[in-house]
């Protein structure tokens, strides 16, 4: 005769009827559990449990049926037959007490009576006799400590560790507690982890279980591992000598087993959120840690909190360095900060380098360094057992893309440029689908370039830094860049590149149209049909865009340079002229301009060489070189003199005036200013004629003279105003509240200031450099007016602002701040 489980259909029923009565109880609450996972594996119990609706309300009959439902499934799923089990054992109702007069009968074995097995003692028994056995987990185990060893090179860490424990201590009382560490191979996840949770060991007295599930496993292994083959090893490692055979029994069973445990679950290397959620606790009682080089977004449906890990910081990078370079990263600090930058500050990188340094211990921080730098990089360079690790780790990441975002990430590695935006991978897309010639991508390309994109932030291959903005990691950029180098054919890379050039371009005239529409070099549009620029929502939208992708528009003009592409060379530098004009980045602005004007001559534009040479030598005024901007400017009006190009010949006269102001040769300076302004009004150029006399007041400004200083600069802002020129009034604005105050009208004069800092700072005048500018010049008005402790608060701001845009000025900031 068969057993019939835990306690047969009549024991649920009587304990089914008298917990239902409080769906609030505990009883109440793990019966809700206990079904539900029945539910999901037998259509009948799902049928019978939503019938009850959402407050559970359910008649007697239907009770019972649901509990022969449940019997009928115990009788052949371990799972549910122990999670029965369980629950009866822990609130069955009480037997009923003895009615009044009943006698009470003791049923006694004596002597030498042994039994054996099942037995029952009664007065009188009718019909059939059912023993009943809980099915036992076996000989209880040590309580499992299954982390993996920690390495004693652990480094800092602190924040994420923080992060990680203001998760834990404030997930919802009642909800599973689900953490998910994501990142870049190599990046330190299961070391965090690990360290963490070691560090807390005594939150979880019932065992910290951890389980790889091969996300990314190397050619020759099995692959991701099955959530079945887990939860077999993680319920023998609790005790269970008898598995059911079916995952979803293996994981109604784990929720069963592990309802009131205070456990730890480490998932190791999770390749999917589907993969993970059979695994997961049902109980807030543990809590669940995965890493992944995927983000699993899927699991914030199931309430998973994400913490993105990111790089070592750099102090902390070389102290993980010090471990095997020893006393040699203090002698060579600066070879130590290159190792660390090449290695993307990733712990794994690093600490390959530091072993490297370990085995050869006559070798210098600078040799490594160059090794890394100029020999196989990082990705081939740093082995272990003679295999290229972090070329393996993203060779698998790569390996598991889908093929559209692996051809994206392919293709964005054959790019000169740090950053990317949305609209430059649609436009590749676009390209690889022969859309390119339109000029628009389909609304469909649009949607796959998005999810190709998606794809490549989930494997934390790259980062999202902004709503359209994108970057590589330092040592995948190299990765994919090896990729579509060997990967591509020539041609593709050709017309790949192409595309990233003329999306520059666009996108570039748009900035310039937005921010200095007078620039335009008349009769040099843009042919029609080219891709589509960057969406550029007003002048602050535009700068920011400059500003963001300034070294991919440099990587665009050195590889036209490098591969004759001399129209596009010379147009995108000349087209780049609000970024040089207001985010001053000196050494850049050279550079273009020099390959710019080798360009130009090559294609024998006599326009563009001029243009090369008048803005190259602001760049060079800039950043001091006095002798050699006057070449290039003289160069300039020889060539616009030949041309009788009057506006160009003004141009080149101005430029040589600043020349002279800067080295104070005032007279020069006051006759180039003076020549150029009748120029300019000989031709009807207000706006030229307004900037020359902003030129004479500034030269007015340095000779003392207050007065005529004050009069062209009112004069030239009303012109500049009038003809909407925001940038430029606010310039001579700025300029003339200096002069008000040295002149003696301080309040007039810090009023005006204080009005230019703020359209400085944003809209439509925004400019770095002339905030600073601003902020020294309040920093004179207080230290005139006796108040110390402003004036120092306003050279403080001005230096740090200087600080990336002009030595020579942070130089003159700090003599200021040395004065008693």
């Amino acid at each position: 005769m068969n057993a019939s489980p835990f306690g047969g259909p009549e024991a649920l029923y009587s304990a089914f009827v008298a917990c239902g009565a409080d769906q609030s109880s505990p009883a109440s609450l793990e019966l809700v559990r206990v079904v539900e996972a029945a539910a999901h594996s037998d259509e009948a119990v799902a049928r019978l449990w939503s019938a009850g609706g959402a407050r559970g309300e359910r008649t007697p009959a239907a009770w019972r049926r649901l509990a022969q439902e449940l019997d009928r499934i115990a009788s052949h799923d371990a799972g549910i037959d122990y999670a029965l089990t369980d629950w009866l054992r822990r609130h069955a109702p009480p037997a009923p007490p003895s009615p009044p007069g009943s006698t009470a009968v003791s049923n006694v074995i004596g002597g030498s009576s042994v039994l054996h097995g099942p037995s029952a003692q009664a007065r009188d028994v009718h019909g059939g006799i059912h023993f009943h056995t809980r099915p036992e987990p076996g000989p209880r185990l040590p309580v499992p400590r299954q982390l993996p060893p920690v390495t004693p090179w652990f480094i800092d860490r602190e924040t994420d560790r923080q992060i990680l424990e203001e998760v834990r201590t404030r997930s919802p009382a009642h909800a599973a507690r689900i953490l998910v560490v994501t990142g870049l191979a190599g990046i330190g996840k299961t070391a965090l982890v690990c360290h963490w949770l070691l560090e807390h060991a005594s939150s979880f007295p019932d065992g910290q279980l951890y389980a790889d599930l091969g996300g990314h496993a190397a050619d020759g292994e099995t692959g991701p591992v099955s959530p079945g083959t887990v939860l077999e090893a993680f319920l023998i490692a609790l005790g269970m000598s008898s598995v059911p055979a079916g995952t979803p029994q293996r994981s109604a069973l784990w929720r069963s087993v592990t309802a009131e445990l205070r456990l730890a679950v480490v998932l190791d290397n999770a390749f999917t959120a589907a993969q993970v959620r059979p695994l997961l606790l049902g109980t807030p009682a543990g809590l669940t840690v995965v890493t992944s080089r995927n983000a699993l977004t899927g699991l914030r449906a199931d309430g998973a909190s994400v913490h993105r890990l990111d790089g070592l910081s750099t102090e902390s990078a070389v102290e993980l360095l010090a471990f095997g370079g020893g006393t040699r990263v203090a002698r060579e600090p600066a070879a130590a900060h290159e190792v660390v930058r090449l290695c993307g500050r990733l712990p794994l990188a690093v600490g390959l380098a530091s072993a490297q340094l370990a085995v050869r211990p006559h070798r210098s921080l600078s040799a490594l360094a160059d090794s890394l730098s100029h020999g196989r990089g990082v990705i081939d360079g740093l082995r272990v057992d003679g295999e290229a690790v972090m070329r393996t780790a993203l060779d698998l990441s790569y390996e598991i893309l889908p093929d559209e975002s692996r051809a994206l990430y392919r293709r964005m590695g054959l790019l000169p440029a740090d950053r990317h935006d949305l609209s430059l991978l649609t436009a590749l897309a676009a390209d690889a689908e022969g859309a390119h010639d339109t000029g628009h991508a389909t609304r469909d390309t649009g949607y796959a370039s998005d999810t190709a994109v998606h794809a490549l932030v989930e494997a934390n291959l790259l980062e999202e830094t902004g709503p359209t903005t994108y970057r590589f990691h330092d040592l995948v950029r190299p990765h994919a860049r090896r990729l579509g180098e060997e990967l591509e054919d020539a041609g593709r890379q050709e017309r790949t590149l192409r595309c990233f050039v003329d999306w520059c371009l666009v996108s570039a005239a748009a900035a310039e149209h937005i921010l200095t529409p007078s620039h335009r070099l008349p009769g040099h549009d843009l042919p029609a049909g080219a891709v589509s620029p960057a969406p550029l929502d007003g002048p602050e939208d535009a700068l920011a865009w400059l500003d963001t992708y300034r070294n991919g528009l440099m990587g665009a003009v050195r590889h036209s340079a490098e591969v004759g592409w001399d129209l596009s060379c010379w147009r995108l530098t000349d087209l780049m002229w609000p970024l040089f004009l207001r985010l001053r980045p000196s050494a850049m602005g050279i550079e273009a301009h020099r390959l710019g004007l080798d360009a130009a001559r090559r294609s024998g534009s006599r326009p563009g060489e001029g243009r090369m040479l008048t803005s190259g030598a602001i760049g060079l005024r800039n950043a001091g070189r006095y002798p050699e901007a006057a070449d290039w400017y003289r160069q300039a009006l020889e060539l616009a003199t030949a041309d009788h190009d009057v506006r160009q010949q003004a141009q080149a006269l101005s430029g040589l005036g600043h020349v002279g102001l800067l080295d104070h040769r005032l007279d020069d300076a006051r006759d180039h200013f003076e020549h150029a302004l009748r120029l300019r009004e000989s031709i009807g150029y207000r706006r030229g004629a307004a900037l020359s006399r902003r030129r004479l007041g500034e030269t007015a400004l340095a000779a003392d003279d207050l007065a005529t200083a004050t009069e062209h600069l009112r004069r030239a802002g009303t012109e500049l105003d009038a003809l909407g020129e925001t940038y430029e009034a606010t310039r001579v604005l700025a300029l003339l509240g200096h002069v008000l105050d040295r002149a003696g009208d301080s309040a007039g004069g810090v009023g005006l200031l204080r009005e230019c800092l703020t359209r400085f700072r944003a809209g439509d005048a925004r400019s770095e450099h002339w905030e600073a500018r601003c902020l020294e010049w309040l920093g004179e008005a207080a230290e005139s007016r006796g108040d110390h402790a402003e004036s120092i608060r306003h050279y403080e701001a001005a230096r740090d602002l200087f600080r990336r845009l002009s030595p020579e000025d942070v130089q003159r900031l700090d003599d200021r701040l040395r004065q008693p």
